[in-house]
């Protein structure tokens, strides 16, 4: 079959996303205006909290909240290893320990019950993600965080519009973060967006993200030193555009998902997507699926580039935190050897995710499994996948 490339995440644009960004090249302000203010503002209403502070990048951003909350050397994080790692590293940025939990194997989301055996007397606060769409249990989490008085971070990068509990994700943390990097269904290129409905915790965030114009003439601008860490009005008026197409954008990856499973049906064994208890709706950021126990990690590795070399880009979907040099490397309080997190471990070296974006159709979403199914039992010997 003659395909193009296939991207493992391509950004929607149209005529909304080239007419704001257009608007702001032609105006005296690129940065610390009301673009800005205008996507806070809306991204705040989308999301159902009281403020939204706009930053550079995802990893700023939680940079910040740690600041905020005067978490740093000394201080402990309990926080999953498999993860959107570019959050959990602004733990060790802040000068803080990030201590690693095992995972719920069904939903890819940090265990309250093992995140618990992790709470010590240093533990400031709890870095939750809802991994790859799927919320976490935020009602044991909350639970767990108050009655050890911490604080509850709560990472929604890669579950925009999943709900848990009749509540959007981005509702359940103190404070939220999401990062519009790709492949987020919400793109800017970077950046980010912090939800909470504090509003002390709100101005601490403004006041550390920059030095605003505002604050030129004056002599000395505070007891703290800002970042510069701020959103451009360029960005954030990508932003605007894509929040206001983000449902219709929702319900398109939504058809590309049932058509995934249509065509996942072709494989022997196949179960259906989880769905946790409390779990209302899970919009994925990427699909997906576990390989089966005959394949290795090597073996995976050897899957994605026979896809490649088929025109399909994918990824492993995540190379956990424990296991990379840095964290494995640094102390026996953060590095973790194999076998310690064994269910983190376990989707670490069989996870593999494919496209998802709206500008997949039927067909080459039929010419993906078919190339997968012919790896997979090039590779696997015909060994079970599972979603």
């Amino acid at each position: 079959m003659d395909m193009e490339a296939i991207g493992l995440a391509e950004p929607d644009c149209g005529p909304r996303e080239i007419e704001l960004v257009n608007a702001v090249l032609e105006a005296a302000r690129w940065g610390d205006g009301p673009m800005l203010a205008s996507f806070e503002q809306a991204f705040a209403g989308w999301a159902g909290r009281d403020h939204a502070v706009g930053v550079a990048s995802g990893t700023l951003g939680l940079w910040m909240v740690l600041r905020a909350q005067g978490i740093g050397p000394g201080d402990e994080v309990v926080c999953a290893a498999h993860t959107w790692h570019q959050i959990a590293q602004a733990i060790t940025l802040a000068g803080a320990t990030p201590v690693f939990a095992d995972i719920d194997y069904w939903s890819g989301c940090l265990s309250p019950e093992k995140a618990a055996a992790r709470i010590g007397p240093k533990t400031r606060a709890l870095l939750a993600g809802n991994t790859n769409g799927h919320p976490a249990a935020w009602g044991p989490l909350r639970e767990l965080a108050t009655a050890h008085g911490i604080a509850l971070i709560e990472d929604s990068t890669e579950a925009l519009g999943s709900r848990y509990r009749g509540q959007a994700v981005g509702s359940f943390g103190d404070v939220a973060v999401f990062d519009f990097s790709a492949p987020s269904a919400l793109c800017t290129g970077e950046g980010a967006m912090l939800v909470t409905d504090d509003e002390h915790l709100a101005h601490e965030l403004r006041y550390l993200r920059q030095r605003r114009l505002s604050d030129r003439g004056s002599v000395s601008v505070g007891a703290r030193v800002p970042l510069q860490a701020g959103m451009s009005e360029l960005t954030a008026a990508l932003g605007l555009a894509q929040l206001a197409g983000l449902d219709d954008r929702l319900a398109v990856r939504k058809q590309v998902e049932a058509w995934y499973h249509e065509q996942m049906q072709s494989f022997e064994g196949i179960k259906p997507p989880y769905l946790g208890e409390d779990v209302d709706e899970v919009h994925w950021m990427l699909y997906v699926v576990h390989l089966g126990k005959r394949f290795t990690a090597s073996a995976r590795t050897q899957m994605i580039e026979d896809l490649a070399a088929c025109g399909i880009e994918t990824a492993a979907y995540s190379h956990p935190l424990h296991q990379q040099f840095f964290y494995m490397n640094a102390g026996d309080a953060i590095g973790r050897k194999r076998g310690v997190l064994p269910d983190t471990d376990r989707i670490g070296d069989r996870a593999l995710a494919l496209p998802l974006h709206t500008q997949l159709d039927a067909d080459q979403v039929k010419y993906i499994v078919k190339t997968l199914k012919d790896t997979a039992t090039n590779v696997g010997a015909g060994a079970a996948i599972y979603l």
